[in-house]
């Protein structure tokens, strides 16, 4: 059988614990170790420097320092990896015991409040459903991960990418690893700034390499005649002509070996979990298809990445002051920056699949992770697409449905089922009784469904949809916009997106409340209409009773169903669970002598 997420999680975190602490102790020893070598190496260079004993024994402590040295970094890598560990399966138990919020990322940069529905259902910011499911460490990770939350997929790619959440799922060993390994991913990879360079047109011709490579050679053997023969006139005139051929390329040398630095460091951060993925086998066609995008033409992109980081090193060898005058007289600096431009040539190209390679990858853990730690939450069903030209008949039926935001103690379910005959659930209740609540919970499990998710439900099936809501709509000082002009701005979107090929879901919250009862009650039994015209499904919600008469003039497309609430102990409360038919009385006038207004009918 096997073992509940929360035990797994407490059983790794305690031996990666245990490890760090055993790190850590070594640490010191070797600490202490390579400063008593370092003494004795001391000691022995004040003896040779006397003449009591012979510089040869200085080989002894400087194998031993050097012999620590490496051991020593050993142990600071794994030591980082531990306590990496740790924060990954505390971060994993706090988002299994409800207390994630406040302790991932956010997503913030990448909200955007003209969205018609991202901000409506708490994507991204504190406490968000972002911050829910990223377990991602690269820009890369994160931006695709958004990306799949503001845009949905079409049934085959919700699919393909359920079938390879469902492989990742039990490979916490995986998971583990590449959080370790990308660390520090987020801050050193700028996928903007390695792709401009990665990209970026040459600045050495490639014939000039061959060139370089002749000279090189041409000097080689005029040292080779100096040696053999005493004349300096053959040397002489070869490192003329390299001065010759050199100084007019020197600022563009000079430009491509600094300016392979940072994409350097970038690939480095990105190695990892290049080498990582390389080293898997998947079955899922859509992990099978990441694998092969990060291995271009044979060389594992892992294996190009360490040809980028050795020509770089190569070119810091020149600041080596025995090595420099060596560098000079082989032009190189000049061969090194030749063979970065011949890398960029060669794998410039590549760069951009993997980048979007690791950061679907990490997007699809996420959802892993996710599963992982849910494991009671199942897959939707989505229905195929119809034919070209042929609109799709909107569905959304759930059993149990709640929302994933909320802790398991607190989160009331309920079965929500929008199918023909009926389209529309008008939603009627007091304030704070859970209508927001439902739509945005209808909202999230759309959303997740159709990233390729499991939902916060029994049972879910669904059509594709497209989502749209109005339950932040905000005014806008800047833009001189009052709430009630952005809502109807909002609502006309929406009325477009309907007459797509894809159904809309609407979710809209007390619609056109900013104006009188008669003209609120046409406008919103209008805009209904149109929608369901349009083949649209949805919700709307309001505490006015007046208005939950729409519901009688759509022609049997739509229904009343309402949240109850009542007093007791002085104090409203509420069961969260919907039920049929409109409100029959309203909690206003008792919530405000509930406060202390003095209230009196």
């Amino acid at each position: 059988m096997p073992t509940a997420p929360a035990a797994e999680y407490r059983v790794r975190l305690d031996r990666s614990r245990l490890a760090l602490e055993r790190f850590n102790r070594l640490d010191a020893r070797l600490a202490g170790a390579r400063l008593g070598v370092f003494g004795v190496a001391v000691a022995v260079a004040a003896l040779a420097w006397f003449a009591v004993a012979s510089a040869w024994w200085l080989a002894a402590p400087a194998a031993a320092f050097l012999g620590l040295a490496v051991w020593h970094d050993r142990v600071l890598w794994a030591r980082d990896r531990s306590a990496a560990a740790i924060a990954f399966y505390e971060h994993g138990l706090a988002r299994i015991e409800d207390r994630w919020a406040g302790l991932g990322s956010t997503g913030e940069a990448f909200h955007d409040h003209r969205h018609p529905y991202e901000a409506d259902l708490d994507l991204f910011g504190p406490a968000s459903l972002f911050e829910l499911l990223s377990i991602a460490r690269t820009q890369s990770g994160e931006a695709t991960l958004a990306r799949w939350l503001k845009t949905a997929a079409n049934p085959g790619e919700i699919a393909a990418r359920q079938q390879a959440v469902q492989e990742l799922t039990p490979s916490l060993d995986l998971r583990e690893h590449l959080a370790a390994s990308t660390a520090s991913a987020r801050r050193q990879v700028e996928p903007e700034l390695l792709l401009a360079w990665a990209l970026a047109r040459p600045v050495l011709n490639p014939r000039g390499r061959a060139v370089a490579g002749a000279i090189t050679a041409g000097t080689l053997l005029a040292a080779l005649w100096l040696g053999v023969t005493g004349s300096t006139t053959p040397l002489l005139f070869m490192l003329g002509v390299q001065s010759a051929f050199a100084l007019p390329f020197e600022r563009r040398v000079r430009g491509v070996l600094h300016g392979a630095d940072g994409p350097a460091r970038s690939l480095t951060a990105l190695a990892p979990t290049l080498a990582r993925l390389e080293g898997e086998t998947f079955t899922a066609p859509r992990l099978r298809l990441l694998l092969q995008r990060i291995e271009e033409h044979g060389v594992p992109a892992s294996r190009a990445v360490g040809r980028l980081v050795r020509l770089v090193e190569m070119h810091d060898w020149q600041h080596n002051v025995i090595f420099a005058p060596v560098g000079l007289f082989l032009l190189w600096g000049t061969h090194v920056a030749w063979a970065i431009e011949a890398w960029r040539r060669d794998h410039g190209a590549a760069v951009e699949a993997w980048l979007e390679s690791v950061g679907e990858f990490e997007a699809l853990s996420s959802l892993s992770a996710y599963a992982y730690e849910h494991p009671a939450d199942p897959y939707p069903t989505v229905t195929a697409m119809g034919p070209t030209g042929e609109r799709v008949t909107a569905v959304f039926s759930a059993a149990e449905l709640g929302h994933p935001l909320l802790p398991r103690a607190q989160m009331v379910c309920n079965d929500v089922r929008l199918e023909a005959p009926i389209r529309v659930l008008v939603v009627s209740g007091s304030n704070m009784s859970g209508k927001s609540t439902l739509l945005r919970t209808v909202g999230v499990s759309v959303v997740m469904a159709q990233m390729g998710a499991p939902v916060r439900a029994t049972s879910l099936r669904l059509s594709p949809l497209r989502v749209g809501a109005t339950l932040r709509v905000q005014d806008s000082l800047q833009e001189g916009r009052s709430r009630f002009y952005a809502e109807i701005t909002r609502v006309r979107e929406l009325a477009d997106i309907a007459r797509g090929e894809v159904p809309l879901l609407f979710l809209l919250d007390e619609l056109f409340h900013g104006t009188n009862s008669h003209d609120r009650l046409a406008g919103a039994t209008g805009v209904l209409r149109d929608l369901i015209a349009h083949g649209a499904i949805g919700l709307v919600t309001t505490h006015d009773m007046a208005l939950a008469a729409m519901a009688d003039s759509l022609g049997g497309a739509a229904v009343n169903v309402h949240f109850e609430d009542w007093f007791e102990g002085g104090e409203m409360r509420f069961d969260y669970r919907m039920k049929p038919g409109p409100v029959t009385r309203s909690n206003a006038l008792a919530l405000m002598r509930a406060v202390g207004l003095d209230i009196r009918e």
